[in-house]
């Protein structure tokens, strides 16, 4: 069984000049992310645009880039919304597809109370054979997936990791002393990944991992082989490219720094807007400091 990966970089999804998938741009960006270091795919994320994605366009992609990477490195697929019964259904399809892993974000919108985020992502888990993620990022969808809860769903055998982008290292701590020894927390927050691996988190689900995945492997290795120092100077060295990724809305800094890398991947879809001219300016100036823009 392949790897669930470490560094995971949330890829985003190319589009052409009229605003459709680029599936041809796609597999070229997951074969580069994987020659450059991921161990594993994230597709259908937030960064992914999959709000703005028909569920014929997201199987087509998953369909391209399993066939492309699929023997070479772990795919997860963003899965979850916040309608159980639809999640459930395209779960089943994307396991068809092919895909290893599905992830199943915290339910948005509705607010449901513990015990509804329990069942929501307990009778998904139960449709499916594949491992699941959970996904908490609150500062989308307005609810947190507490520990207690987290703790619970973990006793579900193929609830295997948790992508934790709350921004708190306590509830991190929380989880990881609840949790069974073989589950996986992966920091859901770039700048947060070596500080999580140090309360007992295995990698990350990435935005910078579009951009420098080798990096990011070097530090999570670093600090896998007790070289805290070097890890912690990856992690410094990293850290202004990170926060530049949030400038504004992510993807919108992510898919610029790509263009400007030389990797066009096209604009967002509404109503996502592409970067202003001082966001891109402010991108050259960290990607220069980083000699990443392109020649």
């Amino acid at each position: 069984m392949k790897d669930f990966g470490r560094v995971i970089p949330a890829m985003v999804t190319p589009f052409d000049e009229d605003l459709k998938v680029d599936y041809k741009r796609a597999v070229d960006l997951a074969k580069r992310l994987v020659a450059d270091g991921a161990d594993a795919l994230m597709l259908c994320g937030s960064t992914g645009e999959a709000a703005t994605l028909s569920e014929q366009e997201k199987i087509r992609l998953l369909e391209e880039i399993v066939d492309a990477v699929g023997d070479e490195v772990f795919i997860w697929s963003g899965t979850g919304t916040n309608n159980t019964s639809s999640s459930i259904s395209f779960t089943r399809k994307a396991e068809v597809v092919g895909v290893d892993g599905v992830m199943l974000v915290g339910p948005y919108y509705n607010k449901p109370p513990q015990s509804g985020i329990y069942e929501h992502f307990a009778r998904i888990a139960d449709a499916t054979s594949l491992p699941v993620m959970l996904y908490n990022v609150p500062g989308r969808t307005a609810v947190n997936i507490l520990p207690e809860t987290v703790a619970k769903l973990a006793e579900i055998e193929n609830i295997v990791a948790i992508k934790e982008a709350s921004g708190n290292l306590d509830q991190v701590t929380e989880i990881h002393t609840m949790v069974p020894e073989d589950f996986i927390i992966y920091s859901g927050d770039d700048s947060l990944t070596l500080p999580i691996m140090a309360v007992g988190g295995k990698g990350v689900v990435s935005v910078t991992g579009n951009l420098v995945p080798g990096e990011m492997m070097k530090m999570i290795k670093a600090f896998e082989a007790g070289n805290l120092a070097e890890a912690r100077r990856i992690h410094e060295y990293l850290y202004s490219l990170h926060k530049s990724m949030f400038v504004t809305t992510n993807p919108i800094p992510v898919k610029a720094a790509l263009g400007l890398m030389g990797f066009d991947v096209g604009g967002l879809r509404l109503p996502l807007l592409e970067a202003t001219e001082s966001e891109k300016q402010k991108l050259k100036e960290t990607l220069a400091s980083f000699n990443m823009l392109a020649q």
